[in-house]
């Protein structure tokens, strides 16, 4: 997934976190190295480690880990402690997406234990984007390692513009999509390999060479894309009545094909 290149008056913050590389990309402000930039930038990159030490299951520290390997348990968690409340939200809209999807995506029916990723990327993407835009700046693009959330514009009279690279070719753009104040996600097993899994099946998912997911809400977009790799073709019908969303999926090898689905 890639983002046209900045020009102008623009500031570009990359930071590793969650295995990954965030671009946060703040367009059209008057100073790009203006204090007050930079303390919003920054109180971002700040949210994206809160996520990590809340949210990662590679980490022994973290909530989701003390959930994934029994330490704590759902029932145990409480609406007054702010850490806690943010994961019961997560873990809500992860049972949403599991019942949308007939269950090709479950976040408990991942190797080792309960493993939200799939939803939390795109979630804390949105979080981020959110809070720079709370802080003033109005044109900001968070990727997340696939997963864009954008708000604004990218300049005077030009949407952002989301590139969708081509699973075999990493120099190739298949697709590029405009999601206004929204987010685009991409799943597929061409950067980490088989990561997806099925829960069906516990194999490697099989449905798709890759999903993109355009829609409103940049968690659900990821669960779907991740979601469309698992079920391919299939998944189609979850975007009945899914007013504003679209989905661009590539058919698995030896299958040339591409197909798309509108709500």
């Amino acid at each position: 997934m890639s983002v046209r290149p900045a020009t102008g008056r623009a500031h570009r913050h990359l930071e590793v976190v969650w295995g990954t590389v965030v671009t946060i990309d703040v367009r059209e402000v008057a100073d790009p190295d203006d204090d007050e930039v930079r303390a919003a930038v920054d109180d971002a990159v700040a949210h994206l480690h809160w996520v990590d030490r809340v949210f990662s299951v590679h980490r022994p520290d973290t909530l989701a880990a003390a959930l994934r390997t029994g330490r704590r348990t759902e029932a145990d968690l409480s609406l007054a402690d702010g850490i806690e409340r943010a994961m019961l939200g997560v873990l809500e809209q992860c049972r949403a997406a599991r019942d949308l999807t007939g269950g090709a995506f479950d976040p408990w029916a991942t190797p080792g234990g309960l493993d939200p990723s799939g939803y939390v990327k795109g979630w804390a993407a949105e979080r981020v984007a959110d809070r720079l835009v709370r802080r003033g700046l109005a044109n900001v693009c968070v990727n997340a390692g696939g997963d864009v959330v954008c708000r604004g514009l990218a300049g005077p009279g030009r949407p952002w513009r989301v590139g969708v690279r081509h699973p075999s070719d990493g120099q190739a753009v298949v697709r590029t999509v405009e999601p206004g104040d929204g987010a685009v996600a991409t799943s597929g097993p061409y950067e980490r390999g088989a990561h997806v899994r099925d829960p069906r099946t516990g194999g490697p998912a099989r449905g798709a060479r890759s999903a993109t997911v355009i829609g409103p809400d940049a968690g659900l977009a990821d669960a779907l894309a991740t979601a469309l790799v698992v079920a391919g073709r299939e998944g189609a019908r979850w975007f009945t009545g899914l007013a504003g969303w679209e989905a661009w999926v590539v058919d698995p090898l030896p299958l040339q094909t591409a197909w798309s689905v509108r709500g």
